[in-house]
Order: structure tokens, then sequence, then C-alpha cells
């Protein structure tokens, strides 16, 4: 164990203890009489003076020293009672800290570093023990306090775990605390008088991974757009690196593909998420891959046990998992022995008597008349009693009607009712399906065609007798296989089954097999009626799925007899319309249509239903929707495995992604559209039986045989055409049918003949040469994967929008850059920390590039006070508001990147009258609403007057009478009026109140404020007589005494805040606005502008250079702390927007 460091002589200890290793720092001692060979009376007299020295407790019998060269003080640092254990401490010393410790120059540095290091190692040790002891323990809340006082998140942000580590600056190491919360990674450090904070987003990491540099054998380094960082130094970096996998893939993947994916219950509130919740997914998502189950299902225990297997007389040692509707087994030594159970399938469960030769047993009994054991079982008694609520729910939901017919061949007879385990003949399986069978089925079954259509498959020349010969073996093998292992869902799987079926399976049981395989069987078994009832309900429809189904039908094999006849269209059509009808988050897929026409050659309609089911659902999770992520993550695996196995191809394609684009349709369509068909289902076999681990083996294996000529290609176009001639020319020398040619027959007139490669062989050497991916590691290579994918469409979305913005606007491209990182951070802030969260409405990775992340009113508002150069101060919400409600086209209450950064272009680079007219809108409907809560504004004196002469004087002593201006300016307008794009409705008294308090607003503490209060008040003046020119019938009691003089005197004092408020008196009454005779006096946008113009103050104020990098900046350091401040002081009911 670790150890507080203490400082001790070593030379008052010479006597006591031997020292056995050394290194430049660390000394590792041993307890002088320990260990020693014929050392009995030494080890004797040294216990006895431990036990003088310390009463308390035995001097543990080896230790390891700090030691700093130079120095005879040492510190002691951990202790261990074994060698083993304290050898595990030195290997950590060695490989974490021992290398680190040359980058310090000074002494005391090292000292202090290593005494920090061991220090916090002994504190995460006792938090590490008392999580285990409670749920909440008191060192996890102390973290907790201080996490919250240094990164200052709102309440909403979780945290759920934390760690001692280093952070790599450069070649030096700072020692500090590493926070994980929901949604961000954070590390604080206060070393030799520094302090460090970082704080990065989940969905800001472009990668995670384990790596090592020149000093560590192992760290941690995480990638964003801008930096790499190292952390190190983890007391267990195995559990450090899967717990921010987990945080980081569940996190992406809801914010940043929230189009298909489900939380599991548990996390479906992120703010309950607890590190024992993610320990929980991660087992899950390993039980329910490894045994290729539906998502729904739930883990419950994991335990030791061992499994009585027949075929090797003994009991096989392994894991038992149980779940809502399973139980399963796994053998420790992978691929020997595993087993599916689905409680549907399952009669009884009986805890047989405790002996010492069984010790714990159990006894599962299902309904083929077969019993599987299980011993060594802890807490058996909890286990079974669990096991038994879960099979009488599953009973009840799903009731089990046995089959009283014995001569039934029916297929699910076949799979479920099987009578006897000790059969010498499997002659149902040896039949696609007998004539008593089909004359059954035809009266049970409500569809036109419910039997497979493989009897279009042996409609032509007549197979070879060797074939059939070689079939026939086949299916004895098969035969004598199922009675030794068992013939239904719950037979056992090992390393001989994956032989046969490497070998291919026999045509007349390919299609049951695949059924049990995938487990698709249960579903069948589970739901009576339901593929019928989908079928009633979708065929007739149309939308834009159905659309797409038709018009690919007639695509899929369109080689092959079953599929040039309406019988076989039509099914294929009610099984692809019925899927889509049950899952329209899919939908329908390009290259389901293949997929599904292969299974119904093999199995009846109902059956490759379930089989499409088990397929899109279960085993290629995510790769039939909108953006096929699945297998653009499969992709990215498999350009890494190209690395890892075949690294010469890889050094010469320099851009592997070529190769993942080429291999695309191998996934997709499980190599059905690029391998004639006879081939291709015999890697459909494997993929039943093995999942997506048997397409990454043989896409290898493919490479492999062609890496010679692929390494001599010059181009992708010359690589594509070497793969595409051999995978066309791949033959099934075993296949009784006759040959049916792949979509792509390239090559076919070639002088020379081409070599055909069997795809036995083909399948065999894909096993030898690359089967030792296990599910664990594929599994962790998608997780690593996924978030590269994601960024990598988030990066495409930028690009996308930027593409279409830069040519509109004159914002330089590196500042909208910038300006896209902070619209798209108020997006995921909103989606961090409100409730309800708001993601579903505002991202949708369907939708055009441009529209895919939008931000509200409020998120606005702050994005407006960051970076407008409009600020004015109070007023600058109010300002947002309007501006907000002015690009809000369509009123659904969101905006857009393109209209959020039109409006800022023209606050920054537009000309004046562009700005003036920006302006002139804001101060209109729909901007300017009747309840706007600043349009009620108080003034001294509510109405305007226009009886203030029109002549000022300058500074100089000149006078300029605007008076004679007047008309000539009217008129002037009055012909331009006709040139205008579009006339702007004109401006009300009530309106032009607001439009001039806002240009007071933005005047404020400008440093020519004095000069731009005067101007304004001049303008102000000459717009009032304009509007009673434009008057078309004077109202008695339409002006008061001298608004504009009551405008000026508003005007703020440098020292003032605000410019429109009155502190003394109450608001005016509302009806104190002569609101029916307002609409007489009106102004336009011309009047405005040419009246602005006659100012130059105003005129220099509208068309100086602004810059929005400093906002920029600024932006980047304050968004954070400006969302967190609204979160802890969320706004009063009273100011909530209008309208909105």
């Amino acid at each position: 164990m670790w150890l507080k460091p203490e400082e001790v002589l070593l030379k008052n200890a010479l006597k006591l203890w031997v020292t056995q290793k050394s290194s430049c720092y660390f000394v590792l001692q041993r307890r002088r009489g320990h260990g020693e060979g014929g050392g009995r009376l030494t080890g004797r007299l040294v216990g006895a003076l431990d036990a003088v020295l310390d009463s308390s407790a035995r001097v543990a019998p080896f230790r390891i020293l700090l030691q700093v060269p130079g120095s005879q003080v040492y510190s002691p640092i951990a202790c261990g009672a074994t060698l083993e254990e304290i050898n595990q401490h030195w290997d950590w010393l060695e490989q974490n800290l021992l290398h680190t410790l040359s980058v310090f120059d000074n002494k005391d540095d090292i000292t202090s570093f290593v005494k920090g290091k061991v220090k916090a190692l002994i504190a995460e040790e006792t938090s590490s023990r008392l999580a285990e002891q409670e749920e909440e323990p008191e060192k996890f809340r102390e973290a907790l306090v201080k996490f919250e006082a240094r990164f200052n998140f709102p309440e909403a942000e979780k945290l759920v775990t934390y760690y001692s580590c280093c952070c790599w600056k450069g070649r030096v190491p700072r020692q500090g605390w590493l926070y994980l919360s929901i949604n961000h990674l954070c590390f604080y450090s206060f070393f030799l008088g520094k302090e460090l904070k970082l704080v990065i987003p989940w969905v800001d990491i472009l990668k995670l991974e384990r790596t090592s540099n020149v000093f560590l054998t192992d760290t941690i380094r995480i990638t964003t757009q801008n930096k790499e960082r190292d952390f190190s130094m983890f007391l267990n970096l195995d559990e450090v690196f899967k717990m921010m996998e987990q945080l980081a893939d569940v996190t992406l993947r809801r914010l940043l593909d929230n189009e298909v994916f489900d939380l599991d219950p548990d996390l479906q509130e992120p703010s309950q998420i607890t590190k024992r919740d993610l320990e929980a997914r991660a087992q899950n998502e390993f039980f329910r891959a490894f045994f290729r189950l539906p998502r729904k299902e739930r883990l419950h225990a994991v335990v030791d046990c061992s499994l009585w297997t027949p075929f090797s007389r003994c009991h096989t040692a392994g894991r038992m998992f149980t779940s809502d509707s399973y139980i399963c087994f796994a053998s420790r030594e992978d691929g020997c022995c595993n087993v599916v159970l689905p409680l549907r399938e399952v009669v009884s469960i009986e805890k047989m008597e405790d002996t010492s030769l069984l010790p714990n047993p159990i006894i599962v009994s299902i309904r083929s008349k077969m019993a599987f054991q299980f011993i060594e079982l802890k807490d058996r008694e909890n286990l079974v009693e669990g096991l038994l609520v879960r099979l009488k729910q599953v009973h009840a939901n799903h009731p089990v009607h046995y089959d009283s017919s014995p001569s039934d061949d029916d297929m699910t007879s076949s799979v479920f009712y099987s009578t006897s385990m000790c059969s010498d003949k499997f002659g149902d399986l040896e039949m696609v399906s007998s004539q008593n069978g089909e004359e059954k089925e035809k009266e049970k079954s409500p569809l036109p065609h419910p039997e497979p259509l493989t009897v279009f498959q042996q409609s032509g020349c007549q197979s070879p007798d060797s074939r059939l010969s070689r079939e026939q073996i086949k299916i004895s093998l098969w035969n004598d296989h199922f009675v030794e292992y068992g013939r239904t869902v719950c037979m056992f799987r090992t390393e001989k089954i994956r032989k046969l079926v490497a070998m291919g399976i026999p045509e007349s049981l390919r299609g049951r097999l695949w059924l049990l395989f995938s487990d698709a069987v249960t579903d069948l078994a589970s739901h009576p009626g339901y593929y019928g009832n989908l079928v009633e309900q979708s065929l007739g429809r149309c939308c834009l799925v159905t659309d797409e189904i038709e018009r690919d039908l007639h695509r899929s094999l369109p080689e092959h007899p079953a599929f040039q006849k309406e019988t076989g269209i039509a099914a294929l059509r009610r099984v692809l319309t019925a899927y889509a009808h049950r899952n329209p988050k899919i939908g329908y897929c390009q290259s389901m249509n293949i997929l599904t026409s292969v299974l119904l050659l093999y199995a009846k309609e109902e059956e490759a239903f379930w089989l499409l089911v088990a397929v899109c659902e279960r085993m290629l999770p995510d790769y039939f929707n909108h953006r096929v992520i699945g297998a653009q993550v499969d992709q990215s695996v498999f350009e890494e495995l190209i690395k890892e196995h075949l690294p010469e191809l890889a050094e010469h394609m320099n851009d592997l992604s070529a190769l993942a684009s080429i291999s695309l349709s191998w996934f997709l369509t499980l190599f059905l559209s690029i391998m004639p068909l006879e081939s291709a289902v015999n890697v459909v076999d494997c993929f039943f039986y093995d999942g997506i681990k048997a397409i990454f083996q043989l896409g290898l294996a493919v490479l492999e045989a062609n890496a010679e000529e692929l390494c001599s290609s010059k181009d992708d176009g010359q690589a594509l055409m070497i793969l595409s001639r051999f995978l066309d020319h791949i033959k099934n020398e075993d296949s009784p049918g006759p040959p049916i040619g792949s979509h792509h027959a390239f090559f076919s007139d070639d002088q020379e003949p081409y070599p055909v490669t069997d795809i036995a062989d083909l399948i065999r050497d894909s096993y030898e040469k690359f089967g030792n991916q296990s599910v664990e590691q594929i599994e962790h290579l998608r997780c690593k994967h996924r978030i590269r994918v994601l960024q990598g469409h988030e990066d495409t979305t930028k690009q996308n929008v930027l593409r279409v913005v830069i040519p509109e606007v004159s914002i330089l491209p590196e500042d909208l850059d910038e300006l896209y990182d902070l619209f798209k951070r108020a997006h995921m802030m909103s989606c961090y920390w409100e409730h309800p969260r708001p993601m579903p409405l505002r991202h949708d990775p369907s939708r055009p590039y441009a529209e895919q992340y939008r931000i509200d009113a409020r998120q606005f508002a702050h994005m407006f006070q960051l970076v407008s150069p409009w600020t004015c101060g109070v007023h600058t919400e109010i300002l947002a508001e309007r501006t907000f409600r002015l690009l809000d086209d369509n009123m659904d209450q969101l905006m857009e990147f393109k209209a959020f950064v039109s409006c800022l272009d023209i606050m920054y680079n537009g000309e004046m009258n562009e700005k003036i007219k920006l302006l002139y809108r804001l101060h209109i409907p729909p901007a300017l609403t009747e309840n706007d809560r600043d349009s009620q504004s108080p003034l001294k004196n509510p109405l305007l007057s226009t009886s203030r002469p029109l002549v000022l004087g300058k500074p100089n002593g000149d006078t300029i009478d605007y008076q004679k201006q007047l008309k000539q300016m009217i008129k002037d307008l009055a012909k331009e009026k006709d040139k205008t794009e579009k006339e702007l409705p004109k401006m009300s008294q009530r309106e032009f109140i607001q439009f001039c308090k806002t240009l007071y607003s933005m005047f404020h503490e400008d440093p020519e404020e004095n000069e731009l209060y005067q101007a304004i008040a001049t303008v102000t003046t000459l717009l009032l007589q304009i509007g009673e020119v434009g008057q078309r019938s004077s109202s008695s009691g339409s002006c008061s005494q001298e608004c504009s003089e009551e405008l000026q005197a508003s005007a703020p004092s440098p020292e003032q805040d605000s410019v429109f408020v009155e502190t003394g008196k109450p608001p005016q009454d509302p009806r104190a606005f002569p609101e029916a005779g307002e609409g007489d006096w009106t102004v336009s946008l011309e009047h405005i502008l040419a009246s602005l113009l006659t100012e130059q103050s105003l005129v220099n104020f509208f068309e100086k250079p602004l810059n929005i990098k400093s906002k920029l900046e600024n932006a980047k350091l304050n968004q954070y702390s400006l969302k967190a401040l609204e979160m802890s002081h969320p706004p009063q009911p009273e100011l909530k927007l209008n309208n909105l």
C-alpha cells in the first residue's frame, strides 16, 4: 500500500533493512530476516525488536523509499506484505514516475512532486474503498464541492467521478485532479504556485486513445481541434480509460447522433448518471454484442460458474449471464463453448443437492427434453429466485403453445418442438418443407406466399452428381452434430460448429440455421400474427419510403428467376414495407432490398421478416439509417485492422479511406452485391454465426490475396478493378444449384481466363489468419472510431455551412469559423443544462446542413451580447429580442447560423444605409410588438412636438437653417421611392420613440457621445417636422411641449447607465399615447436616412470600421461564465420574452 511520505534517516536503519533494488530516485528494501534461507534467528531478533518499537502493529517486511541524490534524508512511500505486492508498486513507479523526474532541475521540486503524487494516490485509494462501502461517500462529496468551486458550472453539471493524475504541459507534468462530469472533462492543478484549469467538452473531443511518450509507457491522449493533452500516472489507467470512453460515447451519441440512438433507461436523465450506471452500461453493451441479443435486454447478473458439457464429458469453466429474457453462458476460453437459453424455451429451474463434487448446482430444463447443469454458483438462492420470477413473467407475457402433432414437419415445430435430442435423424431439416407442412401452413397463414422462394433456384439445368453428393455429406455431418450438441436455439456452440459453418451450410438447412444463430426464431415464436398485422396495416399506403421501395424492387437480384416473376417481387415488397412500418426511424435504406431478397430464398416470408429485424436492429446496429453511421464506424475500424494486419499494404495505400469506400458495399450487403450469389451465401452463413467479425476477417483475407497487385496499383480506380475482378471470380464448388453471377460481372470479355478462388478456401484462410479478433476488441474499436466518424460528420456539416455562407458575407472565413463554433456551443450548452432539453427540436442530422444547429431566443440574446457591436447597456437585451423576432421568418422560435451571421455582417461591415435600414426594421412590426416590454418606457412627456425652430447654432458660431432644405428633400425622396426594391411600412410615432431610444443607448460611452447626442437631437427635430409636413390632417391634441427638448434633456451624462428611465415618477398611463391619431403621424426609412446624412458625426459613427476579432476572443473566454450566471439567476416571470 502507498504510505504518507515522512522523512527518515537511512543510516539508522541499515541494520534492520536490506536493499533489494535501487534506482536514481527509489530504493526497494526488505526487512532483515524475511525471505532469507537459514535466517530464522535473525528474523526472530528483528521481529522482537519490531514488537518493542511498535506495539500497535508488525512492520511490513517490504518498503520503497524516495531518495534524492546527495541527501541523507529518505521518505518511505510504499510498503507491502509480500514481494509480489511491493513489486507492483515498484513497477508502477518505474512506468509512471522514474523517467518523468529527469525533467526537474531542482531536488526540492522532485521531492515535492513525488510526495504530492503519492498523497493523491492514497486519497484515491481511500475514496475507492469508501465508494464500495456506501453510495455517496464523504470523499466524493468533498470532491464535488471542490469541482463546483473550481469550475463554476451550473448545478445540473453532474460530477461522475474523479482521479488523481498528471497533465503534461510540454515536457513538464502538472500533478492535479481529473474530474469527469456528464458533459465535460476537467483538470485542476495548483503546483509550485501556478494554477492550471482545463475544461474540455466531450463533444469537442476528436480522438481518445491510449498512447506513450518519451517519458511514459502508457498515457491517455485527448485530441481536440486545436490541442493534444496527455494525462498519465493514474492508479488504475484501465478503469479511467474505460470511464472516459463510456462518457464520451454516451455524450457524443446523445448530442450528435440522436437520429436513432436510444439511451438505456438508467441513462435517460443525464443529470442522474453515476459511475456505477456507466459501468453497468459497458457490461450491458458487451453482453448484447457478444450474444447478439435485442437492445432492450437488460443484464441482471454475471456470475462465475461451470457448465456440464456432455460432448467433452466434463464441466467447462465460464460465466453465466442472466437478463430479462435469457440465460447465457460463455466459457473462459474464447470459442470453447457458448450457450444461449431464451427463457421462453425454459421449462424449469431447480436447485440440486449440494455435494463436494457438485457444489451449488442448478438444473435448467428446456422444452426439447434437454437439461443444462451449472455448478459453483455463488449466491445461488438469490440467483434462482430472480430467474424464477423472470421465467414466470416471460411465460405470462408469451404463453408457450406445445404442439401435439408428432409428425409435423413445419419449421416452427422443428425448431421449438423437437421431441428428442438423441434422435439419429434430423429428417425434418433435410427438406425445405414437406407436403403436409405446406398444406398446414397455407391454412394458417393469411399471407399470399408464405413459402421460401428456393424452388426457383433449382429450376434450371440439373446440378452435377458430385455436387449433390457433397451436399449429402454436409447434411450427414450436420445431423451427427445435432445429435451430440443439440438442434434448437439452445444448442452448444463450439469450435466444431464454426468449422461446419465455414464449410458452407447445406441448402436445405440454411434458412433454419440462420434463424437459430441469429435467435430470430425466438422473435418469430414470441409474436404470432405480428407480421400479418403489419402487412395489412402497411400495404396500400403511399409515402416517400414506399416509393423508394417500389423503385428498388426490380433491382433486387434481377438475375435470379425468383425475382423475375411477380410472386417474388410481391413477397419482397411486403417484407420491406412491413419493416418500414415497424421501424420508421430506419424505414427503408438501399441495400436492404438485396439482403431481404436473399433471405426470402432460404426462409419463409415471415421468417425472412424476423431475420431482417435481427440484422438491422441487433447484428448491424446503426447501419440502415439516414447517415449509415454504423457502416462508417466499421469502415474506420476496418482501416485500423488493415494497418495492424497488413502493414505493407497500408504503407503503400497512403489514404486508406479509398479502400474503405471500396469496401463499404461489402459491409452493407454482406458481399451479396459484389460476389456471385452461390458464394456470397456462404459469407452470410458465417455472418449469422459470428456476427460482424466474419465480415472483417473476410475483408482482410480478400485484401491479403490481392496485396501484391494492390501495392503495384497506380490509383484508386485500378485498385477497384483489381478487387472487383477477384470478387467476381470467387466460386462455390459445393453449390448444388446453377451458378448465378453477381450484380457487377466485370471483365467478362477477358482474353485470358482469370484464376478462380473457392469461397471455402477463402473463408478458411480468413479464420486461420485473421480470426483472433474478439467481440470485446471489436466493440472497443467501434467505440473509439465512433467518435472519429461523428466528429467527421460535424466537420462536414461545418464546412458545408461555411461554404454557403462565406460568399454572402464580408466577415473573414477564419472569423466565421470561430463564430460557427460559438453558435454551436450555445446550442450545446442549452442541451447540457436546460430542462426540458430542447435537443430533439434543434439538432436533426437529417435536415439540410444549414439547419442542423439552431438556437432559440435566449441563446440568441447571449450570442448578441457577446459578439454584437450594437451594445446598448440594459437596452441590449431588448434589442436582441427584437432582432430575433425580425430574423425568425418562419415563426418557429429558432434561428439558424446563416440568418445570425447575415445580421452580424450588416452590423460590422454594412454601409450606413444598410445599418439604418436594419435599425429601422427593428422598430416596426414584427420586430416591435404592441406589448413589447420596453415599448411603454416612461418619458417626461409622451407626445412629440414640432414647434421647435429648425435653426441650430454650430460650435464655430455659424447657423444652419434646415427649413429651406425640407421641401426639396421631400420632393427628392418622392422621386426615389419608385426605385427602391420594396417599400417598408412607415414608422408611427410610438415606433419612432423606440428608434430614438435605441440610438441614444448606442451612443452611450462612445468617445464622441456629446457630439452624437446633439446631432441626434437635431435630426429628431428635423424628422418631427417631416412627420408633420406629411400629415394628412392635424390633430388638436397631437403634440405637447417640446418633445425634442425632452429627448435631448433625457440624454444621460457619462455617469448615467440608462437613457430613457426616470426614477422619480411612475410610468405614464398608456392611454396618454394618442393611438387613434398616431397613424396619421408617420415617417419613412428614406426620411430617417436623409436626415441622418446631414450630420457628419452620425455618419462617422455608422461608417467607422469595426473589428470582430476582439469580440470573438472575449466571447470564447466568457461564453461559459455568462451561461452559468444565467443558470444560477434564472429570469423572473415578468421578464420572460413576449410573443415567443
